[in-house]
């Protein structure tokens, strides 16, 4: 967000947890994208909070996060003292939840494999309407198609991202006896280690599909531990998602931080990620 906008977010959020009997007396800006994440202090909650047109995607976070605690899941919990729901304050979606004192610096494979294992056993105990990962595979593809919304990408690279998308979007869908619900991007920025074990946040992802979707998205040792995991069809999601990344990133109102340098790093890793699929 930009500053002006920053400082109405922080407010929003401060304010709506002393509304709801949190003492909120400062906060501490933990990320800051098209969403800011906020330590909230003394009270210690963090708030989630995201422009009014990300209502939708936040009441459907608060609605998995409920469900996947109740089932016992390795995630991140809203904030046991206020209603578990999404407030509306100054053209802004708030979400508090409980906040998590990391305790490491790196989670182990095997360890990460056991978190994911339980997080989509917990998933499939329970019953959610969620669009299937193709839906976003199809929104990344219209951004690639669409010069307007991407002008800036170069055609071979929009050919390229356009093949990727297309082709292994389609590919991985055919066959779907294996799908499941997913967090749908469990990449090591959203698996945090606390006195707990390790916990998933950013529960919005939340979609349909083979465990190898997730799988991609956490580092490559991860899916050795992960018993069952086809390395093929993983190898095959991580460049699908590394498209859809770059897709994200070429957009002409993506506000990610260095963006000029994820621009080509996404696009080296889809390469390099095409390379490890082999032919066909």
């Amino acid at each position: 967000m930009e500053p002006w906008e920053l400082r109405r977010a922080v407010e929003a959020g401060r304010a709506t947890a002393s509304e709801a009997g949190l003492q909120a007396d400062d906060a501490v800006v933990i990320s800051n994208s098209d969403r800011v994440v906020l330590r909230l202090v003394p009270c210690g909650v963090l708030a989630r909070v995201a422009p009014l047109w990300h209502l939708a995607a936040s009441e459907f976070e608060v609605e998995v996060a409920r469900r996947l605690a109740d089932a016992g899941a390795p995630v991140a919990e809203l904030e046991p003292r206020v209603d578990p729901r999404v407030f509306v304050r100054d053209a802004f979606a708030i979400s508090l939840w409980t906040y998590y004192e990391p305790v490491g610096s790196e989670i182990a494979p095997a360890d990460y494999a056991d978190a994911l294992m339980r997080h989509h056993a917990a998933l499939r105990r329970i019953d959610l309407a969620a669009p299937h990962f193709t839906e976003r595979v199809a929104g990344a593809l219209r951004e690639v198609s669409d010069r307007e919304q991407s002008p800036e990408l170069p055609d071979p690279d929009r050919e390229l991202l356009s093949a990727t998308l297309g082709g292994l979007g389609t590919a991985i869908s055919v066959e779907r006896d294996g799908d499941q619900l997913l967090h749908g991007e469990p990449h090591p920025g959203n698996l945090i280690d606390t006195r707990r074990g390790p916990l998933f946040v950013d529960l919005a992802t939340c979609c349909r599909g083979p465990v190898e979707f997730d799988l991609a998205h956490a580092p490559e040792e991860v899916g050795k531990h992960y018993a069952g995991a086809d390395q093929g069809l993983m190898h095959r999601c991580r460049a699908l998602g590394w498209a859809m990344f770059s897709a994200w990133r070429w957009r002409r109102d993506d506000r990610m931080p260095d963006r000029d340098h994820w621009r080509a790093e996404g696009l080296d890793q889809v390469r390099a990620a095409l390379d490890r699929c082999g032919p066909g």
